[in-house]
């Protein structure tokens, strides 16, 4: 039986805490990520194992990472972070929030292209 590693329930606090603390570039993303404009669902604020997510689409196995400054000094940790999330089959794409600032249209046609590509992934369709 595969081990249980989404939201675990110790997380919870810290998940609900994030949303009432979005950044001003979550809030953008997920304005439009939540009207599934892609037509999939997108999750804030997802626990994966030990880590949180700022969006994750469990259909497309993708999480969507938004970078400020602070991850300037914490490049070990991001990395430790998306070998796990690799490690269980999660694509994770990372924007920094002057991308959401100033093309936000260009961050979408991004996910937009991860979730194409995992629509046409042949183990998705077998």
């Amino acid at each position: 039986m595969a081990e249980h590693v989404h939201n675990l329930k110790y997380l919870r606090r810290a998940r609900k805490n994030l949303r009432k603390a979005s950044t001003p570039q979550e809030k953008i993303l997920w304005s439009r990520l939540r009207i599934n404009v892609f037509e999939f669902k997108f999750r804030r604020q997802h626990g994966v194992g030990n880590f949180i997510v700022d969006f994750y689409c469990p259909a497309g196995k993708l999480a969507v990472e938004l970078d400020g400054g602070q991850h300037l000094d914490n490049k070990e940790y991001d990395i430790e972070r998306t070998n796990y999330f690799e490690s269980l089959g999660i694509k994770v794409i990372r924007f920094w929030n002057d991308e959401i600032d100033k093309d936000i249209c260009g961050v979408l046609q991004k996910i937009k292209a991860e979730l194409k590509l995992v629509t046409l992934s042949p183990s998705l369709l077998s």
